[in-house]
């Protein structure tokens, strides 16, 4: 029999179920706890969708505005006989954003009156260029205006430290200097009514300190005064004043006045007046002799200029009229069209700051190494084009003899000349400071222009020493709208971060639009194209 065996099962039972219910009351209170978090979180969603927590600041050299454009031009640099302004890019908020359509009203804000350029050669400025007005050519907006010099710096005032340190050393300097010395009892010397100085009108002496002694045998000019043969002098004499006559010329007066007796035969010129006698006796005006007469223009006259309506009773109604227009007319006209084969082309940056002058200069270690690179990079565009000739046929065996002493030895064959690249550009870039080089390298073959093959390569020289090239752009001449000829512009700082880009012209039958190019990290990724989209083909 079980002591308490039926009890003690109860009991256990009752234990059990408390313990079940203090479970599930566990799990109640969890589940609705996290009902409880999840309803706030709902709650507080529109709250934080409106504050989003700590704000980003954007980098006090951030840049606010900043246009990219390239500026063509026909002649002299500084003063060319025409040119033009190609917007590019707009970086605005750190986006590069089209520069031919960005904010058009109807032109691009990048070519609004009064917008001022500066002219960049590998980095360097060159010159200015304002936007007057604009236009545009072949369904492109291009802006004119003028070609202007560069400010020229002001020198900065020196400072007091600077003018007082400047005059002790000149005062403790041996050196003599030339100074132009201020009495404060002098007085200005009186002159007569005649331009002379010394005495005054009175007859009294002058009271200015005496004029330092001449030297005796030191030649004077002296104003020579004659009298009058008719007398006159004594009554000019009584005046005060001196007269010379009428008959004297001044070389009888210099004569006369070094001592020498005149030559009597000595012609002399004298001016003659007009008498009675010689106006009577000149011959009548000629009534039929033609008289030169300057006309007077008279302005042209409107036509078709109307100043009532007598049908319209409205006084404000607009009039047409005939004459010059009052509004402003054009600036700068077109001057630049097409592509002419003289054109050459700049790199235009327009900010709002101005920003330290960044070059784009590559100083190699070894000025050999330049030379080598551009012979590698030169033997990568031939075979590029097809302009290396196949390796010649190895050459047959020799024939065995009898005797292997009157063999001659074949003379070896020279090869041929590689051949020539036409309108090479080669350029080496430093895009930042402290990195290494990057080689563009462009050329084409020698051909007509359905025949033509074009050639653009980057590279930069590799850990070895050797060439490395990272892109490779190659164009037909036949079909220039499906792969447009690559042309280098030059580098420019696109961004505003210290770092240069590579800016090219994609050139086609038809059609053109620019490209950015950043070399980074062994690789070279185009950037931004103008003309909303891509054009052409690229092989890498």
């Amino acid at each position: 029999m079980l002591i308490g065996g039926p009890q003690v099962a109860i009991r256990f039972d009752y234990f059990r179920i408390r313990r079940q219910k203090a479970w599930h009351g566990k799990v109640f209170l969890s589940m609705g706890r996290t009902a409880l978090a999840a309803v706030s979180l709902l709650i507080a969603l529109p709250v934080w969708a409106q504050y989003p927590g700590q704000v980003t600041r954007t980098s006090k050299d951030a840049p606010e505005l900043r246009a990219i454009a390239v500026l063509e031009w026909t002649g002299e640099a500084g003063n060319p006989k025409t040119s033009r302004l190609v917007p590019v890019a707009v970086l605005d908020d750190g986006q590069l954003q089209d520069g031919g359509i960005y904010l058009a009203r109807p032109e691009p804000m990048a070519l609004a009156g009064e917008v001022e350029y500066e002219l960049e050669q590998n980095g360097k400025p060159v010159g200015l260029f304002e936007i007057k007005n604009a236009g545009q050519e072949q369904g492109s907006w291009v802006g004119y205006g003028s070609w202007k010099p560069l400010a020229r710096p002001k020198q900065p005032k020196p400072s007091m430290d600077e003018v007082a340190r400047n005059r002790i050393e000149d005062e403790e300097s041996d050196q003599p200097i030339l100074h132009r010395k201020h009495h404060a009892d002098d007085s200005p010397t009186p002159s007569n009514d005649d331009g002379s100085t010394g005495g005054n009108s009175s007859g009294g002496s002058d009271t200015s300190a005496p004029a330092p002694a001449s030297d005796p045998d030191r030649p004077t000019l002296h104003r020579k005064t004659t009298s009058d043969s008719t007398g006159d002098s004594g009554t000019n004499a009584g005046s005060g004043s001196t007269s010379t006559s009428s008959n004297s010329s001044p070389d009888t007066a210099s004569s006369t006045a070094s001592g020498h007796t005149p030559d009597p035969d000595r012609p002399t010129l004298h001016k003659k007046e007009p008498t009675d006698s010689t106006a009577s006796s000149a011959p009548p005006d000629d009534p039929d002799r033609p008289v030169l007469k300057k006309i007077k223009k008279k302005p042209a006259e409107e036509i078709g200029h109307v100043d009532s309506l007598p049908d319209v009773t409205d006084p404000d109604r607009p009039r047409l009229k005939r004459g010059k227009s009052s509004g402003n007319g054009i600036d700068v006209l077109p001057s630049l069209m097409g592509l002419p084969a003289d054109m050459q082309q700049a790199v235009a940056v327009s900010d709002v700051k101005n920003r330290p002058e960044h070059t784009w200069n590559y100083s190699w270690a070894n000025a050999d190494d330049e030379s080598r690179m551009k012979s590698a990079l030169e033997g990568i565009a031939r075979d590029a084009l097809g302009l290396n000739p196949p390796p010649p046929p190895p050459a047959p065996a020799p024939r065995k003899t009898g005797s292997r002493k009157n063999a001659k030895p074949t003379p070896p064959v020279e090869p041929p000349p590689p051949p020539p690249l036409i309108d090479e550009q080669f350029r080496v870039f430093e895009l930042a400071y402290g990195s290494g080089a990057t080689l563009v390298l462009t050329a084409h073959s020698d051909a007509p222009l359905a025949q033509q093959k074009f050639v653009t390569l980057i590279a930069q020289p590799d850990l070895y020493g050797n060439v490395l090239v990272l892109l490779k752009y190659v164009a037909d001449g036949a079909n220039l709208d499906d792969t447009p000829r690559m042309r280098l512009v030059d580098a420019v700082d696109a961004l505003a971060d210290n770092r240069g880009e590579l800016l090219f012209e994609l050139r086609g039958a038809t059609q053109r639009q620019f490209v950015l190019y950043r070399v980074l990290r062994g690789q070279a990724e185009k950037l931004f194209a103008s003309g909303g989209g891509e054009f052409g083909i690229e092989s890498r």
